[in-house]
């Protein structure tokens, strides 16, 4: 395996585990359908992460750990947000 690739899952994988950590704090009911869209939010934004890679070729693991769990924290929540205000749906 590639170091991309092994960075791409170690994102998603970080991501997707956000994503299931926020589900499990949050008040509101668990429903399958609540933690799949949740962790499938989490690992999709945190691996935009993967685009740093880029423009960094040389960033050390710790760091892009650190901006895929930023992203997939921050990210997640606006992505959210934007869904429900464009959907109508207040919770």
């Amino acid at each position: 395996m590639q170091d991309y690739e092994k960075n791409g899952l170690m994102l998603i994988v970080i991501g997707a585990l956000i994503g299931l950590g926020k589900v499990l704090a949050s008040n509101e009911i668990l429903t399958l359908r609540l933690l799949i869209g949740r962790t499938l939010l989490g690992s999709g934004s945190s691996l935009v992460a993967g685009a740093i890679v880029m423009q960094i070729p040389d960033i050390s693991p710790l760091a892009l750990v650190g901006i895929g769990s930023a992203l997939g924290i921050a990210g997640a929540s606006v992505i959210e947000a934007w869904v429900r205000k464009k959907s109508g749906v207040n919770q």
